[in-house]
């Protein structure tokens, strides 16, 4: 029988900037692969969009990375993976493989947790639906769960204000309730959030445990693949990797180059 040829990419989307960073990493761990990113820039931030809103817009971002020839798609915004994923993923069956990335950061946290006390700090979406705290209790129903929305973090970064006194001053509001509740273990629940994480440490110190998108996802996805060669074995090799954005292109290059940590070429994307 005929080996598959390999010809496909692996998709990654993000409601902005934010998944850049998990792009980063995973392309640093698995460099042999071709990957298309997408960043809905010009509807960002989801946060605060009613639930058939963030359906209907990462639906038309999964179906747009499969038009460009994507073999598996990650949604690594996690107000989508939260609001959307699941409906999608009945949606497609197994024709096509849709990930999320809400459940390695849970299980990464229960992992780490020594005392089961576990911060959430997300978007007000995210937040509203409960999904941590019930991945949570599905791993370990002894582990206690505290969130707190951060609804002003992703139009910060989003303006490229991430470095600004401002952002430090407000995450400090935000991570004081959490760490008043004596919690081990940090999940950044929104990958813009990754990009903060030196303010973060900064401000709740060394000795709790942060879980990020970016240091759990592309371990995550090389296991999935190594699980699924039917999956990996149709993957492009060719080292290329393409970005979309549905706003400006010139903005898009000059925040998404500094997050992704080297010069990028951005096409425009139109989503339907």
């Amino acid at each position: 029988m005929l080996k598959k040829k390999r010809a496909l990419r692996i998709g990654i989307f993000d409601s902005g900037f934010g998944g850049l960073h998990v792009l980063r990493s995973v392309v640093r761990t698995l460099p042999k692969y071709d990957y298309v990113y997408l960043g809905d820039t010009a509807r960002a931030p989801y946060g605060d969009r009613s639930q058939r809103t963030i359906y209907a817009y990462t639906k038309q971002a999964v179906d747009f990375l499969f038009s460009r020839g994507c073999g598996i798609v990650i949604i690594a915004c996690n107000t989508a993976s939260s609001e959307a994923l699941r409906k999608i993923q009945d949606e497609y069956g197994a024709r096509k493989k849709v990930l999320g990335v809400l459940i390695p950061a849970a299980e990464e946290a229960v992992r780490r947790t020594k005392n089961r006390r576990v911060g959430v700090i997300a978007t007000r979406s995210t937040v509203a639906s409960s999904k941590f705290v019930r991945e949570l209790a599905k791993l370990d129903p002894n582990t206690r769960v505290f969130q707190k929305a951060c609804p002003l973090l992703v139009p910060l970064i989003e303006a490229g204000e991430h470095n600004s006194c401002e952002t430090e001053t407000i995450l400090k509001k935000y991570l004081a309730p959490l760490l008043e509740k004596k919690i081990d273990t940090l999940i950044l629940g929104c990958t813009h959030y990754g990009i903060l994480k030196r303010k973060i440490r900064k401000i709740i110190g060394p000795d709790i445990a942060i879980v990020s998108e970016e240091g759990v996802v592309p371990e995550k996805l090389k296991r999935y693949l190594a699980r699924h060669p039917e999956i990996e074995e149709t993957l492009g090799t060719r080292l290329r990797t393409r970005f979309y954005t549905t706003d400006r292109t010139d903005r898009f290059e000059h925040l998404g180059s500094k997050f992704f940590g080297k010069k990028i070429r951005v096409e425009k994307a139109v989503l339907r």
